[in-house]
């Protein structure tokens, strides 16, 4: 049946591409693209109305100038955006194929002995693209612009409320030997009045203060920390009793010896869902003894955003059989079923997310889950709907 397909490829598209795709694959992906882009369009202005009715209120209320509160809705757009993106493919997808089996055109092209799997093989090209640009926009753009959006909204009401979000910072390094006390800690800068307490395990895991430190400043670089303006008081190893305080004008110590860095640190006070995947990975992988409730949160939420993406390739997946399926009855069904398939993955993701977050179900169920259940159903359905 492959070798027939090909051969029949072949006669259709002999010697008529559009650049390097041929002209029926390039016929049914301007079919799915065209609605696809106004969807896009129309999706992101609804969120961007939403947003406004939302919030606008806070900015009107603070008197806030119109270059900010326009600053504040482009930074919502990129996380509207992840979700309007597999609402779009589905709907187009579902739309093209049941708009092409209208005109009977898809009826034609299976008649003609191509299945419907080779017939919507362009619009999962889109969906395959789609799904890189939704996972860019998930580990690139999201989570910065999330942060940035609260910490803007948050500050009409409390200029200093950035400040004072990283005010008397503490941090505890992920073997437990460090801890750190920020007096206003910088996300990109030198640090000021820092307090840094080394410590000692003992076989029993008793943990003793080697040395605390004292610095008017401390700069993280390519080779390490730097401390300026330093007074070190050592610790006995036998009574635990302060020794004499030692002065540095400049202390060095290598990342072998202090392997947090700034970002480390930044990342330990935002919450999880701001951070990217690579950033609760290495959170993760830095605290093997986290507590298994915290765990929980951060492994169900990398499991989330390392699928979530996926879900525009799987619409496809689910809507051309399911528009194939409903082709006699026409556009209106199709787009219902789009629709009611949307509802039940976003509630089945809510659920998931919080059963997982929760501990009662495994994170990664809690993550993958309704990903899963769908990829298998519409895995299924395919087979079914292609044999």
């Amino acid at each position: 049946m492959a070798q027939d397909e090909r051969t029949l490829l072949k006669t259709i598209n002999k010697g008529r591409t559009f650049f390097w795709l041929p002209i029926l694959d390039f016929y049914i992906l301007r079919e799915f693209l065209i609605p696809f882009s106004v969807l896009c369009f129309t999706f992101t202005l609804l969120f961007l109305i939403g947003d406004v009715f939302n919030d606008l209120s806070d900015f009107l209320e603070y008197k806030a100038s119109p270059l900010l509160a326009a600053k504040y809705f482009i930074l919502k757009m990129p996380g509207n955006i992840r979700f309007v993106l597999p609402i779009s493919v589905l709907l187009s997808c579902m739309y093209s194929i049941a708009n092409l089996g209208r005109t009977r055109e898809i009826t034609a092209m299976r008649a003609s002995g191509l299945s419907m799997l080779r017939c919507g093989g362009a619009i999962y090209l889109a969906a395959l693209c789609v799904t890189f640009v939704n996972f860019w926009f998930n580990e690139q753009l999201v989570p910065d612009c999330d942060m940035k959006a609260k910490i803007l909204i948050k500050t009409l009401g409390n200029e200093h409320y950035e400040e004072r979000m990283y005010s008397m910072l503490q941090y505890r390094s992920s073997d437990k030997t460090r801890d750190w006390l920020f007096t206003n800690f910088d996300k990109s800068g030198i640090q000021k009045q820092v307090i840094l307490k080394q410590y000692k395990v003992d076989p029993k895991g008793k943990r003793y203060l080697a040395w605390d430190l004292r610095a008017d400043e401390a700069e993280y670089t390519p080779n390490g920390w730097v401390f300026r303006g330093v007074k070190r008081t050592p610790y006995s190893e036998l009574i635990h009793v302060p020794g004499a305080e030692e002065r540095f004008k400049e202390l060095r110590f290598t990342t072998e010896e202090i392997p947090e860095t700034t970002d480390n640190i930044r990342n330990a006070i935002r919450p999880p869902e701001e951070l990217s995947s690579l950033a609760i990975y290495a959170i993760l992988k830095d605290n093997p003894t986290m507590v298994q409730s915290l765990k929980n949160v951060y492994q169900t939420i990398l499991y989330y955003r390392l699928a979530f993406p996926w879900v525009c390739f799987l619409c496809v997946f689910l809507g051309l059989p399911l528009a194939a399926k409903n082709e006699r009855a026409g556009i209106f069904l199709s787009i219902v079923t789009a629709v009611a398939a949307i509802v039940v993955f976003q509630m089945m993701t809510e659920i998931f997310l919080v059963l997982g977050k929760q501990g009662y179900v495994p994170p990664f169920i809690g993550g993958v889950g309704p990903t899963l259940a769908f990829l298998f159903y519409s895995y299924f359905f395919v087979i079914r709907k292609s044999t």
